[in-house]
């Protein structure tokens, strides 16, 4: 949810920064150390979002429907679908490839113990 206040974040050693349009600005997408992009299929994603549209939002199966095929698909594939080609990691399977999670656990608790 937006807020319309901004949150400021002191200095630490890993700071985790998440969003569908993280790797849009290239000023921003440089000061990333990793950028990681978790892959969601188009069908997973569509049906999370139509469960939570009706059960927290109160909308209608046709609307949600009706907003996905007009607007979230085709911006989704002109905005999120290419900012994959910044992405350092790309994480299969929305998010739960062990094998992918293990990899940049690793790498992060390298960053946290400085044996980068």
């Amino acid at each position: 949810m937006r807020t319309a206040t901004t949150r400021r974040v002191e200095p630490r050693k890993v700071i985790l920064v998440e969003g569908i349009l993280i790797f849009a600005e290239k000023a921003l997408r440089e000061q990333f150390d990793i950028r990681i992009f978790v892959d969601t299929d188009a069908d997973l994603r569509f049906i999370r979002r139509l469960r939570r549209d009706i059960a927290e939002r109160g909308r209608t199966v046709e609307s949600v429907i009706s907003q996905y095929l007009d607007t979230v698909r085709p911006m989704h594939l002109e905005f999120v679908e290419p900012s994959k080609r910044w992405a350092d990691v790309i994480i299969p399977e929305g998010g739960f490839n062990t094998v992918a999670l293990d990899m940049v656990c690793a790498r992060v608790e390298a960053l946290l113990t400085g044996s980068q």
